[in-house]
Parts: structure tokens; C-alpha cells; sequence
């Protein structure tokens, strides 16, 4: 399990747990944290689980794979340190990971 935490827009934190091998988007819905909307279930198929990977938090995260970064192209303002909450698997090495969202999806 890691502790993931969740910035919203206006700056509201919120702190979860998600089990190994889930998604950052699969925590983020069983949780009900607002600004993912995930209308795709995690199918890399939309834009709507968009979230900004804190600077500390890049490296580990790594970058967006082909299909990644070509969904990414629908998202709301997209930066360098865009990804998709549904391409995020969590692991040990993760915990404490932060992550904001947008102001809106996509």
C-alpha cells in the first residue's frame, strides 16, 4: 500500500490509501476524490483522469508511454509534468507520491 495525495485546484489536499499494483485513477474513484472522472475505466482512452505529477515525483513516476502522451493531447491544460492517473501503477516506491489535478477535465 501507498499513501497517495491529491491537490485539488483550489489547493484541498487529500490523502489516501491504494493497494500495490492498482492505478492512481482506481484509488482516486474507489475514493471519490474529485477532479478525476475517469469516463474511460482506465482504458487510456480519454483525457479525463489528467493529473500533474509533482516535480519531486517525476522521476519515479516516469514518463508517459506513445499512447500516453497522444491522449494527453485531449487534455486540459496539458504541462510537462501531465499524466494520466490511469497509466500510474502504484508500488511501494510511490508512497507519499503527490499529485494535483486540473481545474477541469478534458
Amino acid at each position: 500500500m501507498a499513501k497517495i495525495h491529491f491537490i485539488d485546484h483550489s489547493g484541498e489536499k487529500r490523502t489516501i490509501e491504494i493497494e500495490n499494483g492498482a492505478t492512481v485513477m482506481e484509488g482516486a474513484i474507489r475514493n471519490a476524490i474529485p477532479g478525476i472522472e475517469a469516463e474511460c475505466g482506465g482504458a487510456c482512452a480519454c483525457a479525463t483522469c489528467h493529473v500533474y505529477v509533482d516535480e519531486a515525483w517525476r522521476e519515479k513516476v516516469g514518463a508517459p508511454s506513445p499512447m500516453e502522451e497522444d491522449m494527453l493531447d485531449f487534455g486540459f491544460d496539458v504541462r510537462p509534468n501531465s499524466r494520466l492517473s490511469c497509466q500510474i501503477k502504484v508500488t511501494d516506491e510511490l508512497d507519499g507520491l503527490v499529485v494535483s489535478t486540473p481545474e477541469r477535465q478534458a
